[in-house]
């Protein structure tokens, strides 16, 4: 069996569903095809979480309904009748005595919810055999929101049983991003989930192969919205992939490869706008390291950094104490420089980063710099990072024998 993943690009609209069909249609065996929320949904559910915990509840209904009408109309044109082919979530299931990233995970999770119920039912209108699966009942997770924590034992289970029973249709269809925990209550995996999402379903079914479905010809050597003249990776091991996405590499999920790693399960990233093209392949296999520059752009940044009250020195003594309130607060380190008396760290800048500062500043002297981008360049030479250097204003920068990293003021 193989196992497809499809991004919200590509089902963004009714020709992105139709072109999704003719995917599927040009697959033989057994497919299970893991489809992400359509277009920018996700986006606009985390806009009425916010509204709602803000209290501006009439701002929330008018979101909400905004994303059913988009919905709506999807299924319109695709010939489904909203209400008798596909009935969406009506009322917002909000409960203001639950925590905001409870709150998050039960509204944000309906994205997927929604793909996957008209994706399904067009398919099968289609003439194609195909089942639904309500992943939140199948994928078990702890109740760590927004970044739940999957039980593999009983996922594996629970998957390869509805897999293996008998009479199964060819074709499944099931969300990505999302789980469930024990009593019922839908999670989510972090932003970009849903490529774990698929790495999980081919591990636990040994399938042949997983396919991300992308906007772009494959795993590029920069983000064509940034370089010009990217070019395209045909190959990469395991263990490149897994570097490139901690960097920040947007093309694939950064706990994306492990499952596969652990089953030598290759992961193909191909064009959804051109399904016959090669794409680039990450298998055990792959040729590497790459032999070409990579540039991995990491937007939206804080640089904190941290000096001892008293003078003492701060690597020594309390880096401990430093990273558990990084820990507890959530943040995503990029980067770490010290010296004898300062500490400096790059982050994602997430609401959590605000308290994050506070409760450093109880220890220690803390300095910011927000508006900031990681720029991480593999296979950097003296000339190219004095290009990438040019016309930039520089915070940090580190640089190994291959790898340069620079903390970049942001100009836009």
């Amino acid at each position: 069996m193989k196992v497809y993943k499809f991004g919200g690009a590509s089902v963004r609209d009714a020709a992105g569903v139709r072109n999704l069909e003719q995917i599927v249609r040009m697959t033989d065996g057994d497919l299970l095809v893991v489809v992400s929320a359509m277009g920018k949904t996700t986006n606009a559910l985390e806009r009425v979480v916010d509204a709602l915990a803000a209290g501006q509840e009439e701002k929330a209904l008018t979101q909400w309904v905004d994303i059913i009408d988009y919905h709506v109309a999807i299924m319109r044109a695709l010939g489904l009748q909203p209400g008798a082919d596909v009935r969406l979530q009506g009322e917002i299931p909000y409960d203001p005595a639950k925590p905001y990233d409870e709150n998050y995970d039960q509204i944000v999770s309906l994205g997927e919810i929604m793909s996957t119920q008209i994706i399904a039912v067009y398919l099968l209108k289609q003439g194609l055999p195909v089942e639904w699966w309500n992943v939140p009942k199948l994928l078990r997770t702890d109740n760590t929101w927004r970044e739940a924590k999957v039980d593999d034992n009983v996922s594996r289970s629970v998957i390869r049983s509805g897999w293996d029973r008998p009479q199964r249709p060819r074709i499944v269809v099931a969300q990505g991003f999302i789980g469930g925990t024990e009593d019922g209550r839908r999670t989510t995996l972090g932003r970009e989930g849903s490529d774990y999402s698929a790495a999980l379903f081919g591990n636990y079914l040994d399938a042949e192969s997983v396919t991300i479905w992308k906007d772009v010809p494959g795993i590029l050597n920069a983000d064509p919205r940034i370089e010009q003249n990217t070019v395209l990776i045909p190959s990469l091991r395991y263990q490149d992939a897994v570097e490139l996405s901690y960097s920040g590499a947007q093309v694939i999920h950064p706990k994306t490869i492990r499952p596969l790693e652990n089953k030598r399960i290759p992961l193909f990233v191909k064009p959804f706008g051109n399904p016959s093209a090669d794409g680039s392949c990450i298998s055990a296999d792959g040729v590497g390291p790459v032999n070409i520059p990579v540039y991995i752009w990491r937007k939206n940044q804080i640089l904190i950094t941290m000096r001892a009250k008293d003078f003492s020195f701060v690597l020594e003594e309390s880096l401990h104490e430093i990273f558990d309130i990084i820990h507890n607060h959530r943040l995503k380190v990029s980067l770490i420089q010290s010296s004898a008396v300062t500490i400096s760290v790059c982050v994602d800048n997430t609401r959590f980063v605000a308290d994050a500062i506070d409760a450093l500043r109880a220890h220690f002297n803390v300095t910011y710099n927000e508006n900031l981008s990681l720029l991480t360049i593999r296979g950097t030479t003296p000339e190219i990072l004095q290009r990438a250097r040019d016309g930039k204003q520089i915070l940090l920068s580190q640089t190994t024998r291959r790898t340069a990293r620079l903390v970049v003021v942001e100009t836009d």
